[in-house]
């Protein structure tokens, strides 16, 4: 019960019930859709997104929440605090089947450094906005508003369209690896640098990012190259945005 599951958790499909309502069952495939190697971050470490923004505080708790859910009746409710089954209620058949808190400090104590300790002690859990509740659907669920952003960007200062401008920014996780495709979407031509190599490949794999490279004179011959014929193009470098942004910089590129 403790341990991870030998096979990589995926939500199941199709329409054999295993709780004992659609309800709860919808619940407990969101719980594994987080944790799909297609979808998770870092699903060995129950890392949905975010860098630290988990589903469960442990896999002891995960297995627990996981029994929870399948043993549950109509008329019940789960109640998780931060990652973790802390109690089943009599409710109603039209009661909430999970209420979910998630990283709920006393504000006195609520401070950084009690988190991280609170946190090591597994007495707490960051949930970030959608990996505590269950309901993270990936890099798609960021992208309209990443691309809306920027529309709005080329629509203020540029007439509407980012053809021919670059767009410089870091990052390529599991929200920020939106940017790349929410730039092209809007014509315009991004540089995304991003330190961790599988981080780029994941997402020009998945569709997000055009190519990529570890060469920053490779990828500035690709950003003129598509400038002068107005192609949109996304770019995946490969490592420190606190060095290469000065060095574009001193380059006379910004």
């Amino acid at each position: 019960m403790e341990e991870k599951p030998l096979d990589p958790i995926r939500a199941a499909r199709g329409n054999t019930l295993r709780a004992h309502s659609w309800e709860t069952e919808g619940a407990l495939r969101m719980l594994e859709n987080n944790l799909d190697p297609q979808v998770a971050l870092d699903p060995n470490q129950l890392i949905v997104y975010g860098g630290s923004g988990r589903a469960a505080r442990n896999w002891r708790d995960y297995n627990r929440i996981v029994q929870a859910l399948l043993s549950l009746q109509n008329d019940e409710t789960l109640l998780i605090q931060s990652g973790k089954a802390v109690g089943i209620i009599k409710s109603h058949p039209y009661s909430p089947r999970v209420l979910i808190a998630n990283s709920n400090i006393v504000p006195a104590w609520s401070t950084a450094e009690n988190f991280s300790r609170y946190d090591e002690l597994g007495l707490v859990m960051y949930g970030q906005m959608t990996a505590g509740s269950w309901i993270y659907i990936g890099t798609q669920g960021i992208l309209q508003g990443t691309f809306q952003t920027l529309g709005c960007v080329a629509e203020r200062h540029f007439k509407g369209s980012l053809r021919g401008k670059l767009v410089l920014t870091a990052g390529m996780g599991g929200m920020s690896g939106a940017q790349p495709l929410a730039a092209t979407m809007n014509d315009g031509i991004i540089l995304d640098v991003e330190v961790r190599p599988e981080r780029i490949e994941r997402k020009v794999k998945e569709g997000f990012c055009d190519r990529s490279t570890f060469d920053l004179d490779e990828a500035l011959s690709w950003i003129e190259a598509a400038k002068r014929v107005g192609q949109a193009l996304s770019i995946g470098l490969v490592g420190n945005a606190a060095e290469i942004f000065p060095e574009l910089v001193r380059r006379g590129l910004t």
